[in-house]
């Protein structure tokens, strides 16, 4: 991906669904509401991976 702002909403995009789903859940099994650490930084790495996977190749 050449576009860096596209990069950015793909990183952006994967770590709200990963808290947003966190969240969803834990709602559903009668947690207390709220999104807990581990759910946070399962969400900092999937923005990590989406960012690592969408690097821009080498320059041909």
């Amino acid at each position: 991906m050449k576009d860096r702002g596209l990069r950015t909403f793909i990183t952006a995009l994967a770590g709200l669904a990963v808290i947003y789903f966190g969240f969803s859940g834990s709602r559903d099994s009668g947690g207390e509401g709220g999104v807990s650490g581990g759910v946070v930084l399962l969400a900092l790495l999937a923005s990590l991976l989406a960012w690592n996977l969408t690097k821009p190749g080498p320059a041909k």
